[in-house]
């Protein structure tokens, strides 16, 4: 997942809170090894991912047989011996684990059985190959077939088996919520909030009456809106937007003063700290903060007097900015828009179907000219822009998965990221010159190696272009990939190329983005890094500076909260479309080939975007050639032909929730058109405009 959140398939459980924390301990120089992350693979064997190696890159990994594993489980940080020439037949470095210095987790969820009178538990997944023995079966009243939550007692190797102890049942596999219950559990996602911090929610409601004192200016008679999914529960933005003189634009970005509410060392704070960002599951939210602030008091909600940051940004014409500046203000918002009204008005602006007042709807289009400006100017300074399909799924009023759907980039999305966008670099530029210590959100220059890699790849596919080492190179061959087969294949490529975006105080600019200075600012109520944007702010606009010393780690923390909770959210989503598909074994659809292996085809649906795997031997009866350069498996028969982007018929052949696999069957081929030509039959091109997931958040935004 090079950058944020925008990789599908790469699906490894990713850190706990606290390992963070236990991987900078780790971490410290050594003589007796290297230190890293265990990923163990289904066959027992595995590698390690040392702590410095470069995000994304993989040339580093040690290769550890089985039976040098110890019983290290994925995601557990170890010490690595390395042993020269063990395998001639594996290429990279091999070695041996020779201690586990920190668990990632003790904790696992599987489904219980019995056999031989003893209780066994086949974990989730491919974490481990052979069941936990449990014991008794008859401590818990268990029935085969339930979800339950194992405490590892002693962890499997290759010379023993496991143990545990069940310590709570979630219910019947396939049972509407226990899918959800299962990733809360196998990621270690927040529970209730602690009463500590629930009674300082309840404090601050009693507390507030919506006055406006005199060190907040009263903006409640601005021409302010919110734009949001349909759905949304809480409000953190609003926008105003004017003509002043020369013609300038006077923009307006008013985020919901959290600050206000969650002070510093507070019970709140704390906690808020401690879940580091809101977790958005298909079927429920887990807030960052509780309800009474986030949905309520902090919520910029329509026809009601809220505390908000505003952040003034003054462009020329044609959209340079001049001049910005952050206050503390009071505001109430005119409209809440959904993005789909929105949609209808930009389609015809004089549209009777969308109510709202003239100056409320002059308001509108001045937005749509500004964010049109502000956008091309974007492009031309270099931003990369990704188009990476982001899934919605769909319930029925009882909970059950019915279908899902790609979430559409629209122009009113582009509209609010392009604002989202400034206010956040512009926050970012303040604080910089002020000489503050943040968390910016960094996201380093990709590795030349990797991007000479691209280049070969992108030139195996067809396309012509030349050193992928200039963004603006790069832009091109974004922009020559969609709307084709290969679409897909070519902008994961350019996702793998690139680092991982993360928070920090360091100086190092912003890649994907093209800005030399960025942070978070625009979302206190969901990000913990904004909400200490805030303060940093607070800090300045009182004379001072705000403390610099614990950033690193800080922003370390937020990072692995942020990739833990993206992490579960795409589990989730695949653990439901796998349920949605258990009931459908046969059923066909039309699929793009994503990636090629020496053991079959992954495909990726084009209508559902769920992936799966056509194992080699169910192709065609032939025999195949694996290229990696091509990217191909060729058979020797005519025809016998396929190629990463290829458009493909499958059915579905087999689905395994438990080990989260799901197997396809060829049933027919598309055309593949020509390099560099349009294929007529694919479905017209989506709007440009997508920024690079930067970051995911539950509105489908990227910031």
């Amino acid at each position: 997942m090079p950058l944020d959140a925008a990789t599908r398939r790469i699906s490894d459980l990713m850190p706990r809170p606290r390992e963070g924390r236990d991987r900078a301990r780790a971490s410290r120089p050594s003589d007796d090894g290297v230190i890293g992350v265990f990923r163990r693979a289904a066959a027992g064997y595995g590698f390690v991912r040392p702590l410095d190696a470069p995000a994304g890159d993989r040339s580093a990994d040690i290769h550890i047989p089985v039976v040098s594993a110890l019983d290290a489980a994925s995601g557990d940080t170890v010490r690595v011996r390395l042993v020269r020439g063990r395998d001639v037949r594996r290429p990279g470095l091999a070695g041996e684990i020779v201690e586990v210095l920190t668990r990632r987790s003790t904790r696992f969820v599987g489904s219980y059985f019995e056999t031989a009178g003893r209780g066994w538990v086949q974990i989730d997944g491919n974490a481990f190959a052979r069941p936990i023995g449990v014991g008794d079966p008859g401590a818990k009243r268990l029935t085969a077939g339930e979800k339950v939550v194992v405490e590892m007692v002693r962890f499997p190797s290759h010379l023993r088996d496991g143990e545990g102890v069940v310590v709570e049942v979630l219910g019947r596999a396939g049972d509407v919520g226990v899918d959800t219950q299962t990733i809360i559990h196998e990621f270690g996602l927040p529970g209730p909030f602690p009463d500590e911090a629930l009674d300082d929610a309840r404090a601050q409601a009693a507390r507030f009456d919506e006055s406006i004192s005199g060190d907040r200016r009263d903006l409640t008679d601005q021409v302010i809106v919110t734009i949001d999914p349909i759905d949304a529960r809480d409000f953190d933005d609003a926008i105003s937007l004017e003509r002043v003189e020369r013609g300038h634009w006077l923009l307006g970005v008013h985020i919901a003063d959290v600050s206000h509410f969650v002070r510093e060392g507070s019970p709140l704070d704390q906690e808020a700290r401690n879940r580091g960002t809101s977790v958005y599951l298909p079927d429920r939210v887990i807030p960052m903060i509780p309800e009474i602030v986030s949905n309520n008091l902090a919520s910029l909600q329509p026809d009601t007097v809220r505390y908000a940051k505003t952040c003034w940004i003054e462009f020329t014409p044609d959209g340079i900015p001049v001049h910005s500046s952050v206050e503390p203000s009071a505001i109430r918002s005119r409209r809440r828009f959904a993005y789909e009204e929105v949609d209808v008005f930009l389609a015809d602006p004089d549209t009777p179907a969308v109510v709202m007042t003239d100056e409320v709807r002059s308001l509108l289009g001045r937005m749509r000219d500004l964010a049109r400006i502000l956008r091309s100017r974007r492009i031309a300074r270099g931003a990369l822009e990704l188009e990476m399909p982001e899934v919605k799924i769909d319930l029925d009023r009882d909970g059950r998965v019915s279908g899902a759907h790609v979430v559409e980039n629209t122009e009113s999305h582009r509209i609010i990221e392009e604002f989202m966008l400034a206010a956040n670099e512009a926050v970012a530029s303040s604080l910089a010159i002020a000489g503050a210590g943040f968390l910016r959100r960094i996201h380093a220059a990709p590795d030349p190696r990797k991007l000479r890699q691209l280049t070969e790849f992108v030139s195996e596919l067809g396309f012509e272009v030349d050193s992928l080492e200039s963004r603006f190179e790069l832009q091109r061959l974004l922009d020559m990939a969609r709307g084709k087969p290969e679409e897909h294949a070519v902008h994961y490529a350019v996702l793998r190329s690139l680092t991982r975006a993360a928070y920090g105080p360091q100086e190092e600019g912003h890649y994907a983005l093209a800005s030399d200075c960025y942070c978070h600012f625009t979302s206190p109520i969901r990000r913990y890094p904004d909400l200490t944007v805030h303060r940093a702010l607070e800090a300045v606009a009182r004379g001072g500076r705000p403390p610099t010393e614990g950033l690193v780690r800080l922003g370390a923390d937020c990072s692995d909260l942020e990739r833990r909770a993206e992490s579960a959210e795409r589990e989730l989503v695949k653990l439901k479309l796998l349920n949605f598909f258990r009931s459908r074994i046969g059923e066909e659809m039309d699929a793009v080939v994503t990636g090629v292996e020496p053991f079959g085809l992954f495909v990726q649906g084009l209508v559902i975007p769920a992936e799966g795997l056509v194992p080699i031997d169910t192709l065609p009866d032939d025999s195949y050639r694996y290229d990696r350069a091509s990217h191909t498996l060729s058979g020797r028969r005519p025809g016998q032909s396929f190629r990463l982007g290829d458009r493909v018929r499958v059915a579905i052949a087999r689905v395994d929730v438990d080990r989260r696999e799901l197997d396809l069957r060829l049933v027919g081929r598309g055309r593949r058109p020509k390099a560099g030509m349009r294929d007529r039959r694919s479905p017209p091109r989506r709007p440009k405009g997508r920024p690079p997931r930067e970051p995911k958040g539950r509105r489908g935004r990227r910031r």
